[in-house]
């Protein structure tokens, strides 16, 4: 008799089907917001890939629904080592479903290099949406929305943090970050010192959670706020980008037109260059440099 294939193994009789990897969405605080598409794919994928096993647990026994697959954990730690075996899985015919602690996976959580190794090897990938702490945020904030950009956890070193942040400071969209309650002051403050005081910013914690709370206000009123209060539950930070600066006169670019010079760029191009960043005419920047001349 031929010996039985576990379940879940490469080998398994799935090897003439089709492999792929699901990315799911999972509620970031409210259970509710689970989609059927994730209970289904919760009771019937092959394999369950988990940031946080014991997460996954509460996750399932709160929908009311059973893992048929094999659960295996894949975090920061380990998804160097698991990438490769988990694509074996899906080169194999099985269905892999890819979940974080919350929101979607890949996005400031593990699940990047799962599917970087996928797209090099050909296999599928796709996505089941859904819940998502940034883009809620963002929508919460009151901040304008039509261009922002996700910049995740600042650093936590100051040095690191202050040479981010001074990359951002002319940042016209929107800006989303992560951080930890414990270390909000220091963030705030650290915005506050390289935007400064009056840019408007939005603290949202707790997002789709019973105590939710989103806090409007300048970086001064939000510093404020931060040192007098005990800051609990996940947190996101949606900053407003930088104004938009009046142009200035023509002759105040005609330096940086002559240190493009300077590099090897022709007059026309880096009269050109110049204008279009400074928002200055370009007959008249041209003109301002052949004056100083």
């Amino acid at each position: 008799m031929e010996e039985a294939t576990p379940a879940g193994s490469p080998d398994s009789a799935a090897t003439t089907g089709v492999g792929r990897i699901v990315l799911a969405a999972t509620p970031i605080g409210n259970v509710g917001d689970a989609s059927s598409r994730l209970v289904e794919l919760l009771a019937t994928s092959d394999i369950v890939a988990a940031e946080d096993t014991r997460r996954l647990h509460r996750l399932v026994t709160a929908l009311g629904v059973e893992v048929s697959g094999r659960v295996i954990s894949y975090h920061e730690h380990n998804e160097v080592a698991k990438t490769g075996e988990l694509l074996d899985y899906v080169r194999a015919g099985k269905t892999i479903l890819m979940v974080s602690d919350a929101g979607m996976p890949a996005v400031s959580d593990p699940g990047f290099r799962l599917v970087e190794g996928a797209v090099a090897a050909g296999l599928t990938v796709t996505a089941v949406p859904g819940p998502s702490a940034v883009l809620t945020a963002l929508a919460l904030s009151g901040l304008p929305t039509d261009r922002f950009c996700f910049e995740g956890f600042l650093p936590r070193k100051s040095g690191d943090r202050n040479s981010r942040l001074a990359d951002l400071a002319g940042e016209r969209r929107t800006m989303v970050f992560f951080e930890a309650p414990h270390r909000l002051e220091v963030m705030l403050r650290a915005l506050h010192e390289r935007f400064g005081a009056d840019r408007r910013v939005a603290v949202c914690r707790e997002l789709t959670k019973t105590y939710e709370e989103v806090i409007r206000g300048t970086l001064r009123e939000l510093l404020e706020w931060a040192e007098n209060n005990e800051v609990r539950g996940e947190i996101a930070v949606v900053v407003g980008g930088a104004p938009e600066q009046a142009p200035g006169k023509p002759e105040d670019h005609v330096a940086a037109v002559n240190e493009l010079i300077s590099q090897g760029i022709r007059l026309k191009e880096a009269v050109a260059a110049v204008a279009d960043d400074a928002r200055v005419s370009k007959r008249e920047l041209y003109s301002a440099v052949l004056a100083a001349r």
